[in-house]
């Protein structure tokens, strides 16, 4: 189990260094066998406290890099290592289990002590307890550490993109309205898109199940197979701001679109009709919103479209309770909706195979680049 953690470990771009003060032919053996070694590439990558004692700081940075096993060291040499490998920038964890291996695990950016085996004061002085003192749980620890940090930047992704359209929207119709229809007659509450209790349904039924299921997502295939990310970097990376500026301004058109289609005053139906599209086709997009958001690198079809049972669970349930809106006559006149003829479905299913195709197809071009 071991082994394969630590394979893991180098295919996620983390490095493994053994510090034991075991002798070195023994550490050395474990190493080889763990794959930290192999049998042509030794020389230069083992050290002992005795050759690291006659080291300066100075040269101990220049070849930290390079060495993956230091055996019979001391807790100064542990600490020592910790420093080199901290002023090259690293983040660095370090496990123990002895009263000696404090300082340095004090001085570690991550602290884990092991949970069984470890002292009260080496505990004490970590940040992490293995509760079963094995290395593969720190791996598990790491893998879910960026599971939750993707979905993350998924949840806020898809929420943000969501409620800035519904601004831009009530924004664009509250100003555009009556310049549009100052020479014809109309109503002054056509200018308002959606009402309170509308606006509230909106975010009641996306913002809530689907954007929770979202932050349970099982993650991107590959996410133990990418380098480790910079740990000042902002959650709004590039690709989130384009998600952020693009989606929003795409719904927002085809939304508008179907919106000044049903207004009187430009040959349509009524506003009640207006705002029924309206509602309608918004929450179907920010629906297929959420099955695009659950990988913001790959499409949809790459990561697994059932792999989530979670969000097509909340989806279904939000759709179903948007048709009970629609169709059920006592519930109508509250949230100010009718009956959707065949095209206004038409209308809305269009725009909204329009939004996933322009997600999926970005995402697409975006990971072929990536790759290239």
């Amino acid at each position: 189990e071991v082994k394969d953690a630590v394979e893991l470990c180098k295919r996620a771009g983390i490095r493994v260094v053994m510090v034991t003060g075991d002798h070195k032919l023994t550490a050395v053996a474990v190493a080889k066998e763990l794959k930290l070694l192999h049998e042509d590439d030794i020389e230069g990558k083992a050290l002992t406290g005795e050759e690291l004692e006659r080291m300066s700081d100075e040269e101990l940075n220049k070849i930290v890099e390079n060495v993956v096993v230091y055996a019979r060291v001391s807790p100064e040499h542990k600490m020592r290592i910790v420093k080199a490998w901290k002023t090259k920038g690293y983040v660095v964890a370090m496990t123990g289990d002895g009263v000696n291996d404090a300082p340095a695990l004090k001085l570690a950016d991550i602290g884990v002590a092991m949970g069984i085996t470890g002292t009260e004061v080496t505990k004490e002085a970590s940040d992490m307890v293995l509760t079963d003192d094995n290395f593969a749980s720190i791996v598990k620890a790491v893998k879910e550490g960026r599971e939750i940090y993707d979905n993350i930047k998924k949840y806020l992704t898809y929420l943000l993109r969501c409620n800035i359209m519904e601004i831009l929207v009530m924004f664009i119709v509250m100003v555009a309205v009556p310049y549009l229809a100052s020479s014809s007659p109309y109503e002054p509450s056509s200018a308002i898109a959606l009402t309170a209790i509308q606006i509230l349904w909106v975010n009641l039924t996306t913002d809530g199940l689907p954007a929770i299921a979202l932050g349970v997502d099982p993650g991107d295939p590959d996410l133990m197979e990418r380098k480790p990310r910079n740990p000042n970097e902002s959650v709004f990376t590039r690709d989130v701001k384009i998600y952020l500026t693009a989606v929003p301004i795409l719904m927002t058109v085809l939304l508008l679109i179907g919106y000044f289609m049903h207004q009187p005053w430009l040959g349509g139906y009524n506003l009640t009709e207006a705002r029924t599209q309206l509602l309608t086709a918004m929450i179907l997009m920010e629906l297929v919103n959420a099955i695009s958001a659950r990988s913001l690198r790959y499409p949809i079809f790459k990561v697994g479209v059932f792999k989530n049972k979670f969000l097509w669970v909340a989806i279904l349930s939000s759709l179903g309770l948007q048709l009970l809106v629609l169709y059920t006559p006592a519930l109508q006149p509250l949230f100010d909706v009718n009956a959707p003829e065949l095209t206004d479905w038409a209308i809305a299913i269009l725009f909204t195979v329009i939004i996933f195709s322009a997600l999926e197809i970005g995402k697409y071009i975006a990971s072929r680049r990536k790759k290239a």
